[in-house]
This record gives C-alpha cells, structure tokens and sequence, in this order.
C-alpha cells in the first residue's frame, strides 16, 4: 500500500472533506441529468453549468483530496505546506457552486466563482511546485505532476477569461478559447495527472512488477505536443495546428493504454474485487470514447450525437476511475489514521473488511447500467433511454454516498 511516514501524512480530517463533497456533487450531477435532453450543443451554457458541476465538483475536488494524500507518496517528500490544504477547500467548494448556479441561473456569478476557484488552483500549483523542489526523483509521475500542474494553470486562465466575458467585464472570442480550456484541462491537467498515477496505483492494487514502461513515456510526449498544438491553434486561428493536435492526443492514449495491458499482464493479484470491475468498466468506455471520437473527426465535425456520446464516454471513464480507487483510498486512510498506531498492541480490522461489499456491488452495477443507456439515449439522440440511465445512476450514486459514509465512519469491535 501507500509509502507514506506520519511525519509526511496530511491530517485525515484535511482530506475527508473533499471526497464527501466530491461524492455529493456526483449525486447532484447524476440527479441533474434528468433535467437535459438528449441533444444538445455544447456552448449552451445549461450544459456547461452540468460539465463544471461534474468536472470540478466531483473529478476535481476528488483529485485535489487525492493529491493531498498522494503527493507525498509520490515525491517522497512532505507538502511545501499542507495547511493549504484547509484554503484550497473552500475556495473550490464555493467557487464551483457560485459557477454553476452562474451557468444555470445568472451569468454574473460565473466571474466570482471564476475567481474562487482561479485562486483554489494557483495555491494548489504552488504547493506543488514548491513541493517538487524538495525532491531529487525524475520519475515519470514526478514529471506528469509538474507538467499537468502547469497546464492546469494555463487551463484555468483561459476559462477565467471566458468567465469575465460571460459577465461582460471582458471580450474573448469564446469559440477558440474554449478549445483551448478544454484541452488544457482535460488532456493537460487530467489525462496526464492520470498517466502518471496509474503508474503508481494500478501496480500497487494489482501486485504488478517489471513490466516495461516505455510506452507511457511517449504518451506523456505526445499529449504534451498534442495539448500544445491545440492551444497554439485555438489562440492564433489555425485549424491545421488543432487538426494535428487531435491526431497527437488519439496516438497518446493508444499508447497509454498499451502501458495499461502491460501492467494488466504483469499482475499477481486475479481477484475480481470492487476495484478490478471498475477499472474494467472504466476502461472499457475509455477505448469506446476514444473510437467514437476517431468517427467523429473523421466525419469532419458533422456527427454531433458521435461527439456527445464519445465526450459522455470520458467522463464515465473518469467515473469508475474515480470511484473504483475510493474504494482503496479511503479504506486505507482511515486504517492508516485510526487503526495503525495499534498494530501489535490489539486485534485490527484488515482493509477489505473496511469495504461494504452489498453496497459497493449494487453501486457498480447501477452505474454501469445508468451509464450504457445514457450513452444509447446520446448515440440515438433518445429522451426515454438518457432519463432511464440517469435515473439508475443517481441510484448508483446513492449507493456510492453511503459506501463513502460507511467506510469513514468504520469502527472495529476493538477501536
């Protein structure tokens, strides 16, 4: 499990509050999903409100708990400072929910929560900047967290300009911004974030050694020349630029999911556990996104039902990536925080007997079926099938509340 000291461990209750948010805003944004259409287009600021309730409530706030946790463990190193980590909170808390209502209901809140949630980011860069000065590693995690941060940043500027001419303080063409946010987020902050991690998570809970690596490597190559290539073109207006951006980011993941069967075929552990399923469904609608995608471009942009339904693909991706590993993480941090100072003093509880199996089971499955029909009611731009599967996901992530409530709560006969 986690290589973490006490001395570098942040306080668990740091880190509890940002995966309880991000598990309540997963509910909000699966219950929200009843109110949408099937078709819809992507600059309708309805939509944005739902993709900023999901991207930064649920992925981001989850990520950034993650991080707390697992910087450390990945640069070997204490934060430059963890208390931060009691600002960054609240800043994202409120700037995301001050940028949905602006999405939903008044564009001037956009720019305030714009602002927040600027400010939440540029504190978490720092920190991790100043954190990675105080280690020696050149690990490719280690690069991936440096270069996605920077992205990130880049990312977020782009979207606050977008936020300010929403509220009228500005004058952005939003059209080529938004590409470049997209993708700064999306393929800079978050692909690369994940190829970096799944080099640490997915052999830790799969037991998988001495497999070769080199294939994340030149993913990690190519999406920083595909995320490149995008913002050039989106800021100066040449579509060829983006053209090749996006073929650079289809080759970057076909190699990162090559590096993912690598370490499949080197693992030791063949339990079908909570986690394995997830990452399989996780997977599994990765690879049918990232095809779908290809369709798309290929169709030369005239297939939006392709488009949604492949960008619906990510996001479930994201999902099961997500909450697949809270059914690690959390576990762990409460053994690590509550039960391992009494090792050889009294009987204590092992981690997967921290997990509620029922509810983990009932949650995956809702998922899965929510998810499958929502992306048949984009594919066939269907109402009765998106509201179907947005139904079984908000029971999914019912299930995914109380799992999370039931696992921080969790109490040995002894402790």
């Amino acid at each position: 499990m986690f290589n973490i000291s006490k001395e570098f461990a942040p306080p668990f209750k740091l880190i509890a509050p940002f995966f309880i948010s991000g598990v309540l805003f997963y509910l909000i944004a699966t219950g929200a999903l009843l109110f949408y259409p099937a078709s819809f287009d992507f600059l309708d600021l309805s939509i944005a409100g739902w993709v900023h309730l999901f991207l930064l409530g649920y992925v981001m706030m989850v990520i950034f708990g993650a991080m707390a946790q697992l910087v450390p463990v990945v640069l070997e190193t204490g934060h430059f400072s963890v208390d931060w980590f009691y600002v960054i909170f609240p800043l994202l808390l409120f700037g995301t929910i001050l940028l949905v209502l602006g999405f939903w209901f008044d564009p001037i809140l956009i720019s305030f929560g714009g602002i927040l949630v600027l400010a939440s980011m540029i504190i978490f860069a720092i920190d991790v900047f100043l954190t990675i000065r105080k280690t020696e590693l050149k690990s490719i995690t280690v690069q991936a967290v440096k270069i996605s941060n920077i992205f990130l940043l880049i990312g977020i500027l782009s979207g606050f300009l977008m936020a300010l001419t929403l509220s009228g303080f500005w004058s952005v063409n939003i059209e080529d911004v938004i590409k470049a946010h997209v993708f700064a987020v999306l393929g800079g902050y978050v692909m690369i974030t994940i190829y970096g991690i799944s080099l640490v998570l997915l052999p830790m809970f799969g037991l998988a050694h001495g497999f070769y690596e080199r294939p994340v490597h030149i993913a990690l190559r190519l999406m920083v020349g595909s995320v490149v290539l995008v913002l050039i073109g989106a800021f100066l207006g040449w579509s060829i630029f983006r053209v090749m951006g996006y073929i650079l980011a289809f080759l970057s993941t076909g190699a990162y999911l090559y590096q993912i069967f690598l370490i499949y075929k080197a693992r030791i552990r063949k339990e079908r556990d909570i986690w394995s399923k997830s990452m399989f469904a996780g997977y599994g609608f990765f690879i049918y996104g990232i095809v779908l995608g290809f369709i798309y471009l290929l169709s030369g942009g005239s297939l939006p039902n392709i488009l949604h339904t492949s960008a619906w693909s990510l996001f479930v991706f994201f999902a099961f990536l997500i909450n697949g590993h809270l059914y690690k993480i959390i576990p762990f941090l409460v053994w690590f925080h509550r039960f391992s100072a009494l090792v050889g003093k009294q009987k204590v509880p092992m981690l997967h007997e921290m997990i509620p199996k029922k509810q983990a089971e009932y949650q995956f499955w809702f998922s899965l079926a929510g998810s499958v029909l929502v992306a048949l009611g984009l594919i066939f731009e269907n109402d009765i099938l998106l509201k179907s599967g947005a139904s079984f996901l908000f029971a999914g992530a019912l299930f995914l509340v109380v799992s999370t409530r039931w696992m921080l709560q969790y109490r040995s006969e002894n402790g």
